[in-house]
C-alpha cells in the first residue's frame, strides 16, 4: 500500500526485536546475519519468541510480542506482507514501529529488499527514515445480541461464502441507517492499507493511507449497480447475514469465524494504529508500478 512521508520522530533505536517468517527457506541464516549487522550498530538484539522456537535459534535473548511495548524500540520483520499483517495486529497501539524486509517479491509494507538491508537498515537505525501511520479495523461478531468473537484487521474484514455454496444475502447498515440488501459472493470492508489487497481484485479503488475512510467492496455482486463505496472513518458498518450457507468472516485472511443466518458483524475504525518506517529513498509510486505493472518511464527519469 502507499506510504506517505510524514514527520518522523528522530531518534536512534537501540533495542531491536527480529521477527521472521520461519517457514521461509534460509530464514535462520538471514536472521543471524541481521542480528550480526545490528550488533555492529551497538544495538541490543532480541528474537521474537515464536520465531526463535520454530527456527531453534538459542544464541539470542527472546521476547514475546506482548512484552515488546516499553522494552523494544523497533521491530524488524523479515518475510512478506502476510508476516507484517500478523505482527502488525499484535503490536497495534504499542507505539513500537515496524520495518519490513522482503526476501523476494516486493511488498507494499515489506518494502526493503533483502539485498539492500546492509546499507538501508543502519540508516534507519540512525534515524534516517520516513514514518507513516496505518489504521486498523475493529470487528465484533454478534449472535443473538452476544459477542462471540472480536478481532482487529490491518487490511480487511471479509464476509464471504465458502467455495462450494451459493450466493450470500447480506443486509448492510451504516450508523444504524439501512444501506442495502446485497446478494453476492461476499463483502469486503477495507482500510486504506487493504485497498491494494483483496478489495483491489474486487474492483475497488486504491486509497492513500492519509485518506480517512473505510472502503466497502462487494465480491461478484448479483446486481452490477452494487459498486464499491468509500465511507467516513467515524462510522460503524453493520453486516447481517440474511441468507446463505457456509458463510464465514475473515480477518486479514489469517483468522475466521463461521457464521449463521441472523449473525451480525459490526466493523469500525480501531483506536489502535501501527507505524511503519521506510528508507528516505522510498517511493510509493515505484512500488505501485512494480506491483501493478503500470507503464514506467525510462530509468533516466
Amino acid at each position: 500500500m502507499l506510504s506517505p512521508s510524514q514527520n518522523s520522530f528522530k531518534k536512534t533505536f537501540s533495542r531491536i526485536a527480529l521477527v521472521g517468517k520461519y517457514q521461509a527457506e534460509g530464514m535462520q541464516e538471514r536472521l543471524q546475519d541481521l542480528a550480526s549487522l545490528l550488533g555492529k550498530q551497538d544495538c541490543e538484539v532480541f528474537l521474537e519468541t515464536a520465531t526463535a522456537a520454530n527456527l531453534e535459534l538459542t544464541s539470542f535473548p527472546t521476547k514475546n510480542v506482548e512484552e515488546f511495548a516499553g522494552a523494544i524500540d523497533l521491530a524488524v520483520v523479515l518475510g512478506g506482507d502476510g508476516t507484517m499483517l500478523g505482527i502488525g495486529r499484535q503490536l497495534a497501539g504499542s507505539n513500537v514501529p515496524l520495518v519490513g524486509i522482503n526476501m523476494g517479491r516486493l511488498g507494499y509494507m515489506t518494502d526493503i529488499p533483502i539485498q539492500n538491508v546492509k546499507t538501508v537498515l543502519p540508516e534507519i537505525i540512525a534515524g534516517e527514515y520516513e514514518a507513516d501511520t496505518r489504521t486498523l479495523l475493529d470487528a465484533v461478531v454478534l449472535r443473538n445480541g452476544q459477542a462471540i468473537n472480536r478481532a482487529l484487521a490491518l487490511n480487511d474484514v471479509v464476509v464471504n461464502r465458502s467455495g462450494i455454496s451459493g450466493m450470500v444475502e447480506l443486509a448492510v447498515r451504516v450508523n444504524g441507517s439501512f444501506m442495502y440488501n446485497q446478494r453476492s459472493d461476499g463483502l469486503i470492508v477495507s482500510t486504506p492499507t487493504g485497498s491494494t489487497a483483496y478489495a483491489l481484485s474486487a474492483g475497488g479503488p486504491i486509497l492513500h493511507p492519509r485518506v480517512a475512510g473505510i472502503l466497502l467492496a462487494p465480491i461478484a455482486p448479483h446486481s452490477l449497480s452494487n459498486r464499491p463505496i468509500v465511507l467516513p472513518q467515524d462510522i460503524t458498518v453493520s453486516i447481517e447475514v440474511v441468507d446463505g450457507r457456509e458463510v464465514i468472516v475473515n480477518f486479514d485472511m489469517q483468522s475466521q469465524t463461521n457464521l449463521q443466518s441472523g449473525d451480525t458483524i459490526e466493523v469500525r475504525q480501531s483506536t489502535k494504529t501501527i507505524t511503519l518506517l521506510h528508507p528516505r529513498s522510498h517511493s510509493d509510486y515505484k512500488t505501485l508500478r512494480e506491483k501493478l505493472h503500470w507503464n514506467e518511464y525510462p530509468s533516466t527519469f
